[in-house]
């Protein structure tokens, strides 16, 4: 019986990751940039102006997730806090609907900022229900599970999308084509809105809520105060979890390369005159192709170790961005987004899972807190540096080329990571704790 409800709480966990992907594929990396490149943000300025924009709200989400993550390690309410997120999430995207004039730039702007704020801040809590759904031995495989659901969900409705894009305007055959386009991608995005609330529900009725772990004399405290003190405490204690806090450095830096990547590759197609079907195809092949090569990602680790996956993961990623400085043609886009598809889940598959071995289970919001800061920056510094240098130099293919330096420092820094001593020390720090 046990081992039943545990195995429907694995799949529950998954879940979240089928329909909250939906929001990473379509509203992040294929309709919306391609929709406000198109028919909002119209200018020379334009990429320039996304890419500020998925910083900005990237930078948000990364800076209120550590002390979120310690009010509900506190509070024991990971998936309380991980219910509001969702929302504000879920409305900020049904809310993308009446984004429909260059006038609403602005509006357009704002509501990705919280949309990310909520797919984000969703995550810092889902990703800590990681090492109390999974046992030790099944991390990374439940880990890599759960990114290979993403791609499946996550793809079946960018398909559903682009079936609605490219067909739906012979439905209203009384609008002119373009604004019926406009229409059908406006409506793909309350699609997602939908998609992403309707898949929540496994996670909140079938994995239970992780027990409360309080640090001795926290008893009488009451949750801002802890909460702070635990933001401080961990930032201060995170260098003492050496191997934890180099690995998050090493992912830091090697996820600012895939996460350009990821979210802005529709946008620099479309800057570079490749035709919407191209790009948002694309994406959508992506999805489908990445979910087999994220399990198979998942495997790896027992064949050649979690440390060596990841270096492969990396060092294709390095031959990616070096071919993409020479992209010209549409069908060169297409085959590198197929290269992309083979590593992209599972490198971020396994970092997510060598964190979670590395933190105590005891404070596993708030180390996935700074984990979520690592993350997020990887939408901070990358896109930042793109618009920057397609701002100063008017070339978008220095800044692909750029990304190679955060692929090969991440392999070195990577290095340095001791994983059984981190482990070992992650179980030190948890017999310290007490449960109430």
């Amino acid at each position: 019986m046990a081992d039943t409800l545990r195995k429907k709480a694995i799949w529950a966990w998954t879940m979240y990751d089928w329909g909250n992907s939906a929001f990473a594929t379509t509203v992040m990396a294929a309709v919306l940039p391609n929709y406000f490149l198109t028919y909002i943000a119209t200018n020379n300025e334009a990429l320039a102006l996304w890419g500020y924009t998925v910083a900005i709200g990237s930078l948000f989400a990364a800076l209120i997730s550590p002390v979120l993550g310690a009010i509900a390690d506190f509070r024991g309410s990971k998936k309380t806090f991980m219910a509001f997120f969702i929302g504000l999430g879920v409305l900020s995207t049904a809310l993308m609907f009446f984004v429909q004039q260059p006038d609403d730039w602005l509006l357009g702007c704002i509501l990705y900022v919280t949309g990310i704020i909520g797919f984000a801040g969703s995550l810092v809590f889902y990703d800590a229900l990681l090492p109390h759904v999974a046992n030790n031995d099944e991390i990374d495989y439940v880990s890599a599970r759960g990114y290979a659901m993403g791609y499946i969900g996550g793809g079946l409705l960018l398909l559903i999308n682009v079936i609605m894009i490219f067909f739906g305007p012979n439905l209203v055959p009384d609008m002119p084509i373009e604004e019926a386009t406009a229409l059908m991608m406006r409506l793909s995005l309350v699609s997602v809105a939908v998609w992403w609330a309707v898949f929540s529900i496994p996670i909140f009725r079938h994995v239970k809520e992780p027990q409360r772990m309080i640090q001795k004399g926290e008893e009488t405290l009451n949750v801002i105060t802890v909460g702070f003190k635990r933001f401080f405490q961990a930032l201060d204690e995170i260098s003492n979890f050496r191997d934890l806090f180099t690995f998050l450095l090493a992912f830091l830096v090697y996820s600012n390369g895939i996460g350009t990547i990821i979210t802005m590759a529709v946008a620099l197609g479309t800057d570079m005159g490749f035709g919407t079907l191209t790009l948002i195809g694309t994406l959508l092949l992506v999805q489908f192709v990445a979910a087999p090569f994220a399990i198979l990602f998942g495997k790896l680790p027992k064949k050649l170790g979690l440390r060596q996956t990841i270096n492969l993961s990396l060092l294709i990623y390095i031959i990616i961005a070096i071919i993409g400085f020479f992209m010209t043609k549409e069908w060169h886009f297409i085959l590198l987004g197929l290269a992309v598809a083979t590593v992209q889940g599972g490198s971020q598959a396994l970092s997510r899972s060598l964190i979670g071995q590395l933190m105590p289970k005891s404070k596993t919001a708030e180390f996935y807190g700074f984990f979520s800061v690592s993350e997020k920056f990887n939408t901070v510094l990358g896109p930042l540096v793109f618009a920057v240098v397609k701002t100063i130099t008017g070339n978008s293919r220095l800044a692909i080329i750029s990304l190679v330096i955060f692929f090969l420092a991440g392999i070195v820094i990577l290095a340095k990571v001791n994983i059984e001593r981190g482990i070992e020390t992650a179980k030190a720090e948890d017999a310290k704790m007490i449960s109430v």
